[in-house]
């Protein structure tokens, strides 16, 4: 007799992602109908990443995850079809297990995160109840928060084609009174800078980066800043809005020495740089402010800084809870930046979610900067109860399919009366 719950059938293909790479789309067929995901991609990558498998070949200039889709078709399918799709767990495990690297590197990290998702999704549909809510049943959270969404509307770093060495410029409606509400605020904030940009630089200014951000032609941090808050001063949001930065700061690193604004600094240098922008600023994130094995830099910082501003890690962190532990410890930062691609399994970013909250951290669910239509991490974030989402600028479709589906989920939770609305997150 077929289990209620049995994976009948999983399958993988190569797709595209947003920035036209191929990616890996699995689906997996269970007795009430197929469940799909899409597994994002970074550019600016950190070193210690579960490992993204590539062709190296001819085919998409290299780019192609045909052996990806075929690890998942050939290796993982037949070793998971029969099981049980509600013990993510125990699947996740078993995929880690077949794989047998520390990164992933074997089956590739793209492959297994793709059948990871496609389970989950797939238990939801067979429980019959929402995505968010059974990532919360797995989690034992039982409070959906609506996220304060981080919106980068201006790109530089490795996400645009300008001088811009800080890659994000992020608005977050900390002032607003519902998720609805501040991604209203955050919009209106957008068309506002695009015109600011237009009329200052002229048309060609306004094309968007990766992110749905603008890229326009600057090559000094405060300029940047400057056009932002022109645009919240123009609209009178100084009381709903903060600000937040990436710096992505392992990408301007080299030899123990940051190359930033048109300067080369080193750790005491920059630890003043960012000082001055917490006071002159209204910025409450710092992400990735320092090269991801600079760790003593982000020690004092942190000692510095931890209790005024959120001081987030990424390439630092990696959602690795290897690495998370050693912060925690060391009390290098205290901010966790999720991105389910970087460790691989959504078992393993629930790890991470969970002792970084456990330790008093904040946890931000984050997109890549080559995303797809999917918008699992929507889900994610209300299920995690984590309160913070950076999806991009509420522009292009990978972007918005984030903020869209928070949308359709406040409005449910509305209806039983269990909205609530994150805010400010310090």
């Amino acid at each position: 007799m077929t289990n209620e719950f049995e994976i009948l059938s999983v399958k993988a293909r190569e797709v595209l992602d947003s920035r036209g790479n191929p990616t890996v789309e699995v689906e997996v067929k269970t007795k009430n109908g197929i469940s799909r995901a899409m597994v994002p991609s970074g550019a600016s990558k950190g070193k210690h990443e579960a490992l993204e498998l590539r062709d190296n070949d001819d085919r998409f200039l290299g780019m192609g995850v045909r052996r990806a889709v075929e690890n998942v078709n050939d290796i993982i399918a037949k070793n998971i079809i029969g099981m049980d799709c509600r013990e993510q767990g125990e699947i996740d495990e078993l995929m880690i297990e077949l794989d047998g690297t520390e990164n992933k590197s074997n089956l590739g990290a793209n492959a297994i995160l793709g059948v990871s998702m496609a389970i989950l999704r797939a238990s939801a549909l067979e429980m019959n109840i929402p995505l968010y809510k059974r990532i919360a049943e797995i989690v034992g959270n039982g409070t959906f928060i609506l996220p304060t969404p981080a919106m980068n509307i201006i790109n530089g770093g490795k996400h645009a084609g300008n001088d811009l060495k800080i890659q994000e410029f992020m608005i977050m409606p900390t002032g607003a009174n519902s998720l609805g509400e501040g991604i209203r605020i955050c919009s209106e904030i957008y068309h506002t800078l695009k015109e600011t940009i237009k009329k200052r630089y002229g048309k060609n200014a306004i094309n968007v980066g990766d992110e749905g951000g603008f890229a326009p032609p600057l090559n000094k941090t405060e300029d940047a800043i400057g056009l932002i808050l022109k645009s919240i001063h123009e609209l009178g949001y100084e009381d709903d809005i903060s600000l937040a930065i990436d710096a992505a700061a392992s990408e301007f690193y080299s030899n123990g020495r940051y190359i930033l604004d048109g300067s080369e600094m080193d750790r005491n240098d920059m630890i003043g740089f960012y000082s001055d922008l917490i006071s002159n600023y209204p910025i409450i994130s710092v992400e990735d402010i320092f090269s991801q094995d600079d760790w003593d830099s982000w020690i004092e910082f942190t000692t510095e800084f931890g209790k005024k501003v959120q001081i987030v890690g990424d390439d630092l962190l990696v959602t690795n809870i290897k690495r998370i532990k050693r912060a925690v410890k060391s009390n290098a930062c205290n901010a966790l930046l999720l991105k389910i691609n970087q460790i691989g399994t959504i078992t393993e970013s629930i790890e991470a979610a969970k002792y970084s909250l456990k330790s008093e951290w904040n946890v931000m669910v984050s997109h890549r900067s080559g995303e797809t239509e999917d918008p699992f991490i929507a889900d994610l974030v209300v299920g995690l109860g984590t309160g913070q989402i950076k999806s991009g600028a509420p522009c292009r479709s990978e972007r918005n399919a984030k903020y869209n589906q928070l949308l359709r989920i406040e409005e449910e939770l509305k209806e039983e009366g269990k909205a609530e609305y994150m805010g400010n997150i310090l």
